[in-house]
C-alpha cells in the first residue's frame, strides 16, 4: 500500500491550494479528486484581494488568464432599489473552470501525486489513516485533509452531525454574454434568495443565485422561477433579459446548508466548504477556502519540523486559528441574511445605505480579512 505524509481528499480550491503549498516545502502529498479538469462548478466566482499575494507566491496569477479586477460593489433589494460602494480591498472575478484547471496544471508540472477516483471510506488506526478508493488500491497517510466540498457521502461515513440537519437551499449558476461593468460585483436580492453577478474572463458574465428550496419548488422549472421571482427585482430582470446564456442549461446543486460543521472529525481535518460555508450574501467563500488551506498547510509544516508537536497540538491550534479568522465572518453573514429576508426591512436598509455608503464598506470589512503574507 502506497503511503504519504498528507492525503488531500477533494481537488477544489482548498485541496489544490493545500497541495501546492505543501509541495513548496517538499512535503509529500497525494491529491484525490473524482472529477477531471477543467469543469464548471456552481460558484459566485468572486475572490477578495486578501489572497492575491499568497496566490502569486504559489505561482498563480489570475490576471494572466483573464481575471477581471473588481473595484466596486452594488447591492439591490428585492424591488431592484440599489446602492453602491467601493470595495475596500478590491477583488477579482474568474471562473472556477479556468482557475481550478490552471492550479491543477501547476500540480502536474511539479509532479505532485494525483489520483482521479472516489474515496469510499477513511479509517484511522490511532497513528495513521487508510483511505479506501473505488477503483484503485487503498492508500495510507499520516494526515488526511477533507477538502471535498459542501456535502459528501463521506460526511455520512464520518457521522458528521450537520449531515442530519435540514439543508434547505438550492443554487443555480450559468455563464452569459451580456453588458455589465467589468469592475463591479453585484449582489441582487429576490424573495427567498440572492444572486451574484460579475464579469469573468473572455468577457463572459457569471450569474449565480441561491434560493430556499421551499420557494423554488412552487414553480415548474428554473425558467418559470426566474420569470416570476427574479424578474421582480428590476435590476436582475434587466441583466437577465439582456444577456444570452452560454451554457446549454444552467448548473444546479441542492441540499446546501449553512449550519456549523465540525472542523475535525475522527482526526480528518476539514478545510474549505467542508469546514464551513459563509453565506453568499458576503460573497467571499472562495477566499475562505484558499485561506483555510493556507492555514492548515502552515500548521502541518510546523508539525513536521517540530518533533515535540503532537497531533492534538496541531488540531487544537487549527481550531483556534480557524475560529479567529472566520467565526465573525460567518456570524455577520447569517445576521445579514436574516435582515434581507424581510422585504420592507431590506428596502429601509438599502435606502439607509444609499445615504451612507461608508457603512457598506464597514460591513464588507467584517466579512473580509487583510491581505495575507506570501510564502
Amino acid at each position: 500500500m502506497s503511503s504519504y505524509k498528507v492525503v488531500i481528499v477533494g481537488g477544489g480550491l482548498a485541496g489544490l491550494t493545500a497541495a501546492l503549498h505543501l509541495s513548496k516545502y517538499g512535503i509529500e502529498s497525494l491529491l484525490i479528486e473524482k472529477e477531471k479538469y477543467p469543469r464548471h462548478k456552481v460558484c459566485g466566482e468572486y475572490v477578495s484581494n486578501e489572497v492575491l499575494p499568497y496566490l502569486s507566491s504559489l505561482g498563480v496569477d489570475p490576471f494572466l488568464f483573464g481575471a477581471k479586477k473588481m473595484e466596486h460593489f452594488e447591492l439591490s433589494a428585492v424591488t431592484g432599489d440599489s446602492c453602491k460602494a467601493v470595495l475596500p480591498l478590491g477583488g477579482f472575478s474568474v471562473s472556477r473552470y479556468t482557475l481550478d484547471a490552471k492550479m491543477y496544471e501547476l500540480l502536474k508540472e511539479q509532479e505532485i501525486a494525483i489520483i482521479h477516483d472516489t474515496v469510499t471510506d477513511i479509517n484511522f488506526n490511532g497513528e495513521n489513516f487508510q483511505i479506501e478508493l473505488k477503483d484503485n488500491p487503498s492508500v495510507g497517510a499520516e494526515f488526511v485533509l477533507g477538502a471535498y466540498g459542501k456535502r459528501s457521502s463521506l460526511d455520512s461515513k464520518l457521522k458528521r452531525s450537520f449531515i442530519r440537519s435540514h439543508a434547505p437551499y438550492l443554487a443555480v449558476k450559468a455563464h452569459y454574454r451580456g453588458e455589465y461593468p467589468d469592475n463591479v460585483v453585484g449582489l441582487h436580492n429576490f424573495y427567498g434568495g440572492y444572486c451574484g453577478v460579475s464579469k469573468i474572463e473572455n468577457e463572459a458574465l457569471n450569474i449565480c443565485y441561491i434560493v430556499s428550496y421551499k420557494e423554488f419548488k412552487k414553480y415548474r422549472n428554473i425558467e418559470e422561477f426566474q420569470e416570476k421571482v427574479l424578474f421582480k427585482n428590476i435590476s436582475l430582470k434587466s441583466i437577465l433579459q439582456n444577456s444570452q446564456m452560454l451554457f446549454d442549461k444552467p448548473l444546479a446543486i441542492s441540499q446546501i446548508s449553512f449550519e456549523s460543521k465540525s472542523l475535525i472529525k475522527d482526526h480528518v481535518i476539514m478545510c474549505g466548504d467542508s469546514a464551513g460555508m459563509i453565506h453568499p450574501l458576503c460573497g467571499n467563500g472562495m477566499s475562505m477556502a484558499i485561506l483555510s488551506a493556507r492555514m492548515i498547510a502552515n500548521l502541518l509544516l510546523e508539525y513536521f519540523n517540530m518533533p515535540s508537536m503532537t497531533r492534538n497540538d496541531l488540531e487544537k491550534k487549527y481550531r483556534i486559528q480557524w475560529k479567529k479568522a472566520f467565526s465573525s465572518r460567518l456570524r455577520t453573514g447569517r445576521f445579514l441574511s436574516r435582515l434581507f429576508e424581510y422585504k420592507r426591512l431590506s428596502l429601509l436598509l438599502i435606502n439607509y445605505l444609499k445615504s451612507y455608503p461608508a457603512v457598506i464598506e464597514q460591513i464588507i470589512k467584517r466579512t473580509h480579512g487583510k491581505p495575507v503574507e506570501s510564502i
